[in-house]
C-alpha cells in the first residue's frame, strides 16, 4: 500500500516509522526545515520537503497513486485543505484526518472527511468508560461504515435485567457485542444472561440509539440520557 503523509510532527513520524515496519511504501511530508533536517537522515527518500497544502508538492510526492492520505499537521484548516485535495481532486480512496481542537470536529464532519482522530474527544470517551457515572456512552463511530459502537447500564428496573442474551429481542440494527460485568468483558455466550450491574456493548445502526434507550432503560427520559453521555468541551483553544 502506498501512502502519503502530511506533517512529521511525533504523531507523522511515529506512524511513518510503523508503516514502514509493516512494508509499506510510505511518503511523509514536512514544512518545517528544522524537523526535515532532523529527520531526513532516519527517514531518508520516504521523507519530503515542503507544503502539504500546495497541489503541486503533492503532486510531487505521487498523491495520485495513494492507497491511503493521512493528514496529521498540527493546524486543523490545513488538515481540512489537504483532505479536501485528496478527496476532491485526486479522488484519494481513502483519508484519515487530525483534528487537533475538539471544537473543530463538526467542520471535518460538514465536510464529508469521514475518518477523523481527536485525541482529547477519545481520552474524554475513555474516561467516560472507565467512570460508572453514566447510564449511556457513545464509545466509536466508524462512519464508513455506518456503524456506532456504544455502551448502556443494566439497572436493577430494567425490563431485560435477569433474561438470557438468546431470548433478547433487540430493535432493528442493533447488535449485543459483549457485556461488562465485575471488570471483565464477557462475550454474549459467556455471559449467557444480563444481570443488574452489566454494562453492554453494543453495534448499532446511526439513528437506533432512542430505540436501544428505551429498550434498557423505559423509565428514563431518553433525551437526557443521550444528554448525560454527550462529550463536551468548555472554553477556546
Amino acid at each position: 500500500m502506498f501512502i502519503v503523509i502530511v506533517g512529521c510532527g511525533k504523531v507523522g513520524v511515529n506512524t511513518a516509522r510503523s508503516l514502514l515496519h509493516m512494508g509499506h511504501e510510505v511518503i511523509v511530508i514536512e514544512q518545517r526545515k528544522s524537523r526535515y533536517d532532523l529527520l531526513v537522515e532516519e527517514l531518508g527518500e520516504s521523507l519530503m520537503f515542503g507544503d502539504g497544502t500546495e497541489i503541486w508538492v503533492l503532486e510531487k510526492a505521487g498523491i495520485a497513486r495513494a492507497d491511503l492520505v493521512v493528514a496529521v499537521t498540527g493546524d486543523d484548516e490545513d488538515n481540512i485543505i489537504i483532505s479536501q485535495i485528496a478527496r476532491l481532486k485526486f479522488s484519494a480512496p481513502k483519508v484519515v484526518a487530525r483534528v487537533n481542537n475538539p471544537f473543530n470536529q463538526p467542520t471535518f464532519d460538514v465536510l464529508g472527511i469521514d475518518a477523523t482522530i481527536c485525541a482529547a474527544a477519545n481520552m474524554l470517551r475513555l474516561i467516560m468508560h472507565e467512570l460508572p457515572a453514566h447510564k449511556f456512552v457513545p464509545l466509536l463511530t466508524l462512519k464508513r461504515e455506518n456503524i456506532e459502537v456504544v455502551e448502556l447500564e443494566v439497572g436493577e428496573t430494567s425490563p431485560l435485567a435477569n433474561r438470557r442474551i438468546a431470548d433478547l429481542v433487540l430493535p432493528d440494527g442493533v447488535l449485543l457485542s459483549a457485556v461488562l460485568r465485575d471488570g471483565k468483558a464477557l462475550l454474549p455466550a459467556q455471559a449467557a444472561e444480563i444481570v443488574p450491574g452489566d454494562y453492554v456493548i453494543c453495534l448499532l445502526e446511526p439513528g437506533s440509539e432512542t430505540e436501544l434507550i428505551h429498550a434498557f432503560l423505559p423509565d428514563e427520559s431518553v433525551a437526557a440520557v443521550q444528554a448525560e453521555g454527550e462529550i463536551e468541551f468548555y472554553g477556546g483553544e
